[in-house]
């Protein structure tokens, strides 16, 4: 009987943008599958959005206890940081742990964030194979690992991510460039992944597990959350056909890349800012028959969605005379079921003589169903040649002003776009830093 085997990556612990504390209500409100068997209590006043995030892995671990699955490949990046803390990695190891008790083989890839920022330190994953916690394996190094499961032994390639300065010798890279230590970096890797390949035994089913960035993929969120130079390898690098499946974290959209063998990023769990808007999250599942040979072993891949905290923006372009509170109003109330529970930003796109109709306040009550309020963008519209007078000027929020001083140097869109999203990041970090 084939043996079904459930494919996740990117669960990024410890992101909190977007978050506020946890109430009472909030917990009692979670899921039933959240953290069975422990004292919700505990979560008081912690962050909603670390409970997100745990909520939705909490969704993996019961669907895989469920179905009896066979084995769980988890593709990196357990944390957002690299020195996780105590409380993200015991709640980390809860999940990992009820996994294993309920005698469902766990393989964890090594990703870049689970990696530390020195050299030769314990990475963030070291500590399962430290407690030899049964059940769990940590793919720490390029190579192949042979894991029983019930059904028989499967090989586990895993391609952790690399760290270019443990990789390649400093003599090695002293005269060249970036681009070149990086084009070095894929080259080995290739090298190495091609051998470990060759070296597979046919006869028994064989999964590449990677950390990687793949040539062709669609990226999103991950971009603006490197820790470092990001290296890429081909699509027929890691669709080879010693492999019976491709299981592969870091990028944050899930899509399939090949169907023979399956190459399949199944994203991240939750959505991690707006560029993510649109993405479903979840996680993979499929069947393997180890009685099949090679190239005929996989069968019934699916996506399962998981219920990830929705973002949600809402548009405005305000007409005429219209006044700008009634005409956003009545927008936000237009998306009501969309804006409910959800991490909502307004955008609301109004001439300056506008300005002065515009309450917040008035906006900020017609979110009131919203989880979080992201933010309350006015992108006023003028002459670019008009010089802005001292009363308007205050009115602007940093955001409008830094669009306004960008629209004078008749900045190219796609520079200014580029930009504003690092200017949002840091309005955001110095706003929510000030509320702590």
């Amino acid at each position: 009987m084939p043996m079904r085997i459930v494919h996740l990556s990117d669960v990024h612990i410890g992101v909190e943008n977007y978050g506020r504390p946890a109430t009472q209500n909030d917990l009692d409100t979670l899921p039933q599958t959240f953290a069975p068997g422990v004292d919700r209590g505990q979560y008081l006043g912690t962050s909603m959005r670390l409970l997100d995030f745990l909520s939705t892995l909490d969704e993996v671990v019961a669907y895989a206890i469920e179905v009896d699955a066979g084995l769980v490949l988890f593709a990196g990046d357990a944390y957002k940081s690299r020195d996780p803390s105590q409380t993200h990695q015991r709640e980390f190891a809860r999940r990992m742990v009820r996994l294993a008790q309920a005698g469902i083989p766990v393989f964890m890839t090594v990703g870049n964030h689970d990696l530390p920022h020195v050299a030769n330190r314990a990475t963030a994953l070291e500590i399962f194979p430290t407690l030899d916690v049964s059940n769990v394996t940590v793919g720490e190094t390029l190579k192949t690992y042979r894991v029983a499961t019930r059904a028989g032994d499967v090989q586990l390639v895993s391609l952790p991510w690399v760290r270019i300065g443990s990789f390649l010798a400093r003599e090695e890279t002293r005269e060249l460039t970036l681009e070149q230590i990086t084009h070095e970096v894929e080259r080995r890797l290739t090298d190495l992944l091609e051998a470990e390949a060759a070296a597979l035994d046919p006869a028994l089913p064989a999964i590449l597990c990677g950390h990687v960035t793949t040539s062709g993929a669609t990226l999103a969120s991950e971009r603006s959350m490197m820790l470092g130079r990001d290296h890429t390898l081909t699509l027929s690098t890691l669709a080879n056909p010693a492999f019976d499946y491709v299981a592969l974290g870091h990028i944050h959209k899930e899509q399939v890349l090949s169907e023979h063998p399956p190459v399949v990023y199944p994203g991240s769990l939750q959505r991690i800012d707006f560029s993510e808007e649109e993405h479903t999250k979840g996680f993979y599942v499929f069947d393997l028959d180890q009685k099949q040979s090679r190239g005929g072993r996989v069968s019934g891949m699916r996506f399962v969605p998981v219920d990830a905290r929705r973002m949600f923006t809402v548009n405005v372009r305000v007409q005429g005379n219209e006044d700008p509170t009634e005409a956003t109003v009545r927008a936000i109330q237009r998306h009501g079921e969309a804006v409910k529970g959800a991490i909502v930003r307004v955008r609301v796109e109004l001439a300056a003589e506008a300005l002065p109709a515009f309450r917040e306040s008035s906006i900020r009550t017609a979110l009131g169903a919203a989880h979080h309020i992201a933010g309350i963008e006015r992108q006023v519209q003028y002459d670019r040649r008009t010089r802005l007078g001292a009363e308007t000027a205050e009115l602007l929020s940093p955001a409008q002003a830094l669009r306004h001083y960008f629209a004078s140097r008749n900045m190219p869109e796609e520079r200014e776009r580029a930009l504003m999203g690092y200017a949002e990041r840091i309005i955001r970090e110095e706003v929510e830093g000030t509320s702590e």
